[in-house]
């Protein structure tokens, strides 16, 4: 690739309409450059350096669409930084005088009375408005995990996940995300740790201290996942990092027993007891709170 060709490419943001790039080389040398990886078709006409992120793709829909695309749903949440469900399409909204329609990895959307705000020069769905809608085409326990990331971005705040909640009042889901934003906790670290604290709630146990930090018995502050500290109790949710992997199984262990000796119980959680075994899960941690409070 020659030397102008690269400067076009760097002054667009990596893309390049196939006319841009056939005025430096020929079709079989594009054909060429893409069959080795060097250059990636994207949209019709529109080719990006290497594999595309997310602004990349964004930027050649803006190049193809000469405009600014704005941007809603799961693409405007990846956008504010929270963005827990990773969709494969590019959600945006129609631009202003353009004939832009859905294809294969791109959703286009109406949204009338949306509120918008400006990131980097691009109209976006605002924060709020962006978790509310997203959260109601999502299950219960992913809706929370959406609720709780909007709240640990630092984008928006209860209040503004209520009034949005108000400005989405009778379209589909809004009821089911309305009432779990009493419970959204921005201390959430991540979205199975929200699904986890749900079904501890749906399960009638009284809700517990996210992040709580203690000393353990080594002198370490450690951060617990879930804690009843009057009942000296932690749930621990342990990822799929943690399987099959020995230094992190010692390293939860002596975590573990550095807990033990300054009086607390520690209950190991993984994806499967979430998911799939939630009353067993909460029996564990029921039982434990009942001891507790006996002793």
């Amino acid at each position: 690739m020659d030397q102008a060709l690269r400067t076009i490419f760097e002054a667009q943001g990596g893309v390049a309409t196939s006319a841009q790039i056939l005025a430096g080389m020929s079709r079989r040398g594009l054909q060429s450059a893409v069959n080795c990886g060097l250059l990636e078709r994207i949209w019709q006409g529109i080719y990006c350096l290497g594999e595309p992120d997310l602004l990349t793709r964004l930027r050649g829909l803006d190049l193809s669409c000469g405009a600014r695309v704005p941007v809603c749903l799961g693409t405007a949440a990846a956008i504010h930084g929270f963005d827990t469900e990773q969709p494969a399409d590019l959600h945006v909204l129609e631009p202003v005088g353009t004939r832009l329609r859905s294809c294969d990895g791109l959703v286009v959307h109406r949204r009338d009375g949306a509120r918008l705000t400006v990131v980097d020069g691009r109209y976006i769905t605002a924060p709020a408005w962006t978790a509310i809608e997203v959260a109601r085409a999502l299950r219960r326990p992913r809706a929370l995990a959406t609720l709780d990331a909007a709240l640990r971005s630092g984008t928006c705040n209860r209040t503004e996940l209520w009034r949005a909640a108000l400005d989405q009042a009778g379209r589909r889901g809004i009821v089911a995300v309305r009432n779990l934003i009493a419970l959204a906790d921005g201390r959430a670290e991540s979205p199975m740790e929200s699904e986890a604290r749900l079904v501890m709630l749906d399960g009638g146990l009284p809700a517990p201290e996210l992040q709580y930090e203690v000393i353990d018995g080594n002198g370490k502050v450690r951060r617990l996942d879930f804690a009843w500290p009057e009942h000296g109790l932690a749930v621990e949710y342990d990822g799929v990092d943690w399987h099959g992997n020995p230094d992190a199984l010692r390293n939860d262990r002596r975590r573990t027993a550095a807990l033990m000796d300054v009086g607390w119980t520690v209950i190991a959680i993984v994806f499967e007891d979430v998911r799939y075994r939630e009353g067993e899960m909460v029996g564990r941690i029921s039982r434990q709170l009942r001891l507790a409070e006996a002793a």
